[in-house]
């Protein structure tokens, strides 16, 4: 039996057809600085108002974003689980509104390496992931290194987030071409949806997704969708000084609302038990695959 045989045996053996598994976001950009750790964390927070129970995996190596601004610190990480046996919900830290996150530490990048044990300690502990949670939500590093395509790769819905500026659209564009020439991305299995943040004006959004969708789908084949909107907004920038959501601390905000809107749209249309709704332990085996 070769290891991907096996693989597919350890997510049939932790697969529950009577749970539904978890919708899995994966939220990215070209650039930093455009917003990419605020939208994951609003958008969590909005969800969670609709009902959801939501975590937010932090892969986003080296930088522990989520937890600054969240204002927490967590005991353990993803590396805790795979090498020193702590538990799935021992390295959940939970944050304002109950929204539970993992900060991803050095575990993921040593998936190479890892013994059929260790994949097995994975797969079992990431599926009860989809008992506790009805979104995931993994933020990413920003740009096109490596770890960033293999979680993007591995993605049935990724949530590019962008700026009118004309770098980070032109980063945007240099990820969606690196992403369109990888060997495993498949466009049939992948949806790409854009966030455009920091507008001056409304309408700046839907401008500049227009422009960036006609050249990705005119050179790189590869269709887009636009979720819409967040204006520059100030009282923003206040709420992260002070490690908070600017969701809970400000809900009024125009950026707040916008993330209301946006958090509304994606639940517009539930997800079909497809690809927007693999669940975790597929989703790693995706990666885990790649690295073999």
């Amino acid at each position: 039996m070769d290891q991907a045989e096996q693989l597919r045996n350890l997510i049939k053996a932790n697969s529950h057809p009577q749970r539904p598994l978890a919708r899995v976001l994966t939220v990215t950009s070209g650039k930093g600085g455009v917003g990419k750790s605020n939208t994951s964390i609003n958008l969590a927070v909005r969800f969670q108002e609709m009902g959801q129970k939501v975590i937010i995996l932090d892969a986003d190596f080296g930088l522990a974003n989520i937890e600054i601004m969240f204002g927490a610190v967590p005991k353990h990480n993803l590396s805790d689980l795979i090498y020193q046996g702590r538990s799935i919900k021992e390295i959940i830290t939970w944050g304002p509104m109950d929204v539970g996150f993992i900060s991803g530490g050095s575990g993921i990048t040593g998936l190479s390496n890892l013994t059929l044990d260790n994949l097995r300690t994975i797969i079992q502990s990431l599926s009860q992931l989809d008992e506790m949670a009805d979104t995931i939500i993994v933020d990413t590093g920003a740009g096109i290194s490596d770890a960033v395509m293999e979680f993007l790769v591995a993605s049935g819905e990724i949530l590019l987030v962008t700026t009118p500026e004309p770098t980070s659209i032109t980063d945007s564009y240099s990820l969606l071409k690196a992403l369109s020439r990888h060997p495993q991305y498949v466009k049939e299995e992948t949806k790409i949806k854009l966030i455009a943040n920091k507008v001056q004006r409304t309408g700046d959004g839907k401008i500049l997704y227009d422009k960036l969708s006609a050249v990705a789908g005119k050179y790189l084949k590869t269709p887009m969708e636009y979720l819409g909107e967040v204006p520059e907004d100030t009282q923003l920038t206040k709420a992260v000084m002070q490690q908070k959501p600017v969701s809970m601390e400000f809900p009024h905000a125009r950026s707040a609302q916008a993330y209301k809107k946006i958090a509304e749209k994606l639940t517009e249309k539930p997800p079909a038990e497809s690809n927007e709704r693999r669940g975790m332990a597929s989703f790693f085996s995706h990666i885990f695959n790649m690295k073999r």
